[in-house]
């Protein structure tokens, strides 16, 4: 049996070994419990706890910090975590997709995640398949307790997703929407800027810009998200134009009149150009209407 100081000098010997591969930088710290592959590519500063294991085709940016137990894997497609993001135990990342047309394929487009986000406890976000150029995460983003990412999701920015999450596959969620815990996303819907969906949702429509959506299927759209917008700067008389962008597209007005009545809107407001960008660029699904009364 090795004595306490032979395995220490072991675990040293190891790390010293990791840190003369070219790939590595000086200073990144790799706890020697770690497997990190020969083709990944560790940045300045970078931390990785105990027990991670990092594949093939890995890239870890700056200050990016696996706190342990995290597995990264980007060998087919490859997988990019930006400078800064921390991501807690248990997280799984860059696994292929679950989208049995390509699931015994080696055809992925990869996973690119930005800078500065924070992945809980078994969070999974899988690679892109040739339906797209891969999976994409934003900038600042926080996804809670076992969210689910799938493949060729297109995440922005600044986007706070609860616990136990998923989003299937192909979803589309843009700056600063707030998606509550338990809820569920259908494949290929889209969430609009600054939208708010309530917990426990399920979300099987696009949930357009500024909007509050809750409920079990369907979802219905339930106003703006009037806190959230105050929140983030927007003024009364901002707010009060977007309602007004929403009682047109609400209206009994055949659809063509009412696109043509949000142009005129949109001319002296760029927010409600961000409303009609999202109807003219609806999904398949269509979006998320008032309840009826």
């Amino acid at each position: 049996m090795l004595s306490l100081e032979q395995t220490e000098k072991g675990k040293k010997m190891q790390v010293a070994q990791l840190h003369t591969q070219t790939n590595i930088h000086r200073t990144a710290q790799i706890h020697p419990t770690s497997v990190v592959s020969a083709t990944a590519r560790i940045a300045a500063n970078v931390k990785i706890g105990p027990f991670c294991v990092i594949g093939d085709n890995v890239e870890l940016a700056e200050n990016v910090e696996l706190k342990s137990h995290v597995v990264v894997d980007g060998e087919h497609g490859g997988a990019y975590i930006g400078a800064g993001t921390k991501v807690y135990p248990f997280a799984v990342i860059g696994m292929i997709s679950q989208d049995m047309k390509y699931y015994h394929s080696e055809e992925a487009t990869g996973l690119t995640i930005g800078k500065n986000n924070i992945i809980r406890e078994h969070v999974t976000i899988h690679m892109g398949t040739p339906a797209s150029n891969g999976t994409v995460v934003g900038n600042n983003n926080l996804f809670m307790v076992g969210v689910h990412i799938a493949h060729d999701c297109k995440v922005g920015n600044n986007i706070y997703i609860a616990n136990n999450t998923p989003l299937a596959g192909e979803v589309e969620i843009d700056d600063f929407a707030i998606i509550g815990g338990n809820s569920a996303i259908q494949q290929f819907v889209k969430i609009g800027k600054y939208a708010f969906v309530g917990g426990m949702t399920a979300v099987d429509q696009d949930i357009l810009p500024y909007s509050r959506a809750i409920g079990a299927r369907p979802a219905t759209w339930e106003g703006l998200n009037v806190i959230g917008l105050r929140r983030k700067g927007f003024t009364g008389g901002q707010i009060e134009t977007i309602n007004e962008a929403y009682r047109i597209l609400f209206s009994d007005l055949l659809l063509v009149k009412r696109i043509e009545a949000l142009e005129v809107l949109a001319k002296d407001a760029p927010e409600v150009q961000i409303v009609l960008n999202a109807v003219k660029d609806r999904s398949k699904h269509s979006f998320a209407i008032p309840r009826k009364k």
